[in-house]
């Protein structure tokens, strides 16, 4: 009976026929690599496995770790990342461990008292298998998990699988390059804000070119996408996190987390979060909101209880942005020169965000959008050789 009902769940898996993303342009449906389990299954068998997961981990509306434990695969734990593994966690805040009431499995948190599972996480694991959507940004934090995933399998001798899903934003490239001094959390590794790849290309970039700690290799594998390429225009079937709420800000988000690293709010305690941008004493009056604490969503969000001027995106024509593959650092630039007190302007964490100092500085000499935009092209020319090298997919044209 158990085998019977283990060929129907795959049957249903397989033939089931919701939309978990669309490929605009395209006659066929976007599939992740999670749904694929016909190309992966056989590799769980008999070994002992390790989630690293959200609430974005689906076949599907199955979660990832229902299918596996329906199918019989020993499934050991779990690992979350920010956000928790329900993605209810306020960004930043520090998630404990815990005991998943469901189905009684350890919940480790890779985003409090550490960041990187330890041997003893890692103890017994025959294979970390790796499925979160993240949206192709290099200031968010998913990606950054993967690396220290990635570093602690290679440490201790341990396979990682990775399930492809598309990048929302895969289909440009654009920013800043990371300078060394300036690497984080929020970024770790000498890419552009926008990199243009999935979490599968990243990671073999990560493995090859050396940049685990000491040179060590992960023994990596993935399953990609079917029907996906760099120019799909992937609507992504669930929010990846609490503060991307919808498609507008996501495909917003590469432009407006740069005032995360100034004194503006940028919609965090809002409903429109990533949408809107503004502060008490910004130029613009015509627009109105105020920043509260959210359950789950912003907790003491910049301004909060303070009426706020400032700009309304959420009827910008997203389409503009699209075919312009570009961020819009305009909103910045106007910001900073109609803002008053501009010495203040900024906090420490523009440099994580955008990871040098160069453009603070461009900022305050009141270079012109071209100008910035021409002093990234040689770091973006030598990332895209880079790049060239990993790509699973058809890139943009």
């Amino acid at each position: 009976m158990r085998y019977l009902f283990q060929i129907v769940f795959i049957f249903l898996v397989l033939n089931l026929n919701c939309c978990a993303g669309e490929n605009y342009g395209k006659d066929k449906r976007i599939r992740t690599g999670a749904e694929q389990t016909e190309k992966y299954l056989h590799l769980l068998k008999n070994k002992n496995i390790a989630l690293v997961a959200n609430h974005t981990s689906l076949i599907n509306k199955t979660h990832l770790l229902d299918s596996l434990l329906s199918l019989g695969i020993n499934v050991k734990q779990v690992f979350c990342p920010e956000h928790g593994f329900r993605g209810n966690a306020y960004n930043g805040e520090l998630i404990d461990d815990f005991t998943d009431p469901k189905t009684g499995l350890p919940m480790l948190s890779l985003y409090g008292s550490s960041k990187k599972p330890s041997s003893k996480d890692l103890k017994d694991i025959d294979l970390v298998i790796f499925d979160i959507q993240d949206v192709g940004v290099r200031f968010y934090t998913y990606i950054s998990t993967m690396h220290y995933v990635m570093e602690a399998c290679a440490e201790n001798n341990v396979e990682l699988l990775i399930l492809d899903r598309p990048n929302p934003n895969g289909f440009y490239i654009d920013g800043p390059i990371l300078e060394s001094k300036h690497k984080s959390f929020v970024g770790m590794h000498e890419v552009p804000i926008v990199h243009g790849m999935t979490v599968a290309e990243y990671a073999q970039m990560i493995n090859n070119e050396g940049w685990l700690e000491n040179g060590v290799k992960c023994d990596l594998s993935y399953i990609a996408c079917e029907n996906y390429n760099h120019d799909s225009l992937y609507q992504l079937p669930v929010a990846p996190s609490p503060n991307l709420p919808n498609m507008q800000a996501i495909y917003l988000y590469p432009s407006l987390a740069l005032f995360e690293g100034t004194k503006l709010n940028v919609g965090r305690g809002t409903d429109f979060p990533f949408q809107v941008f503004g502060g008490p004493d910004y130029y613009e009056k015509e627009f109105t909101y105020t920043p509260r604490s959210i359950e789950g969503v912003s907790k003491f969000p910049p301004h909060e209880g303070e009426k706020c001027f400032g700009v309304d995106l959420r009827s910008f024509p997203i389409n503009s942005l699209i075919k312009s593959k570009q961020l819009n650092i305009n909103w910045l630039i106007a910001s900073y020169s109609n803002t008053s007190k501009n010495d203040d302007f900024f906090n420490l964490y523009f440099y994580n965000i955008t990871g040098t100092k160069q453009l603070k500085e461009q900022l305050i000499q009141n270079k012109t959008a071209e100008e910035i935009r021409k002093s990234w092209q040689p770091g973006l020319e030598d990332f895209k050789k880079t790049r060239q090298k990993y790509l699973i997919y058809e890139d943009f044209k």
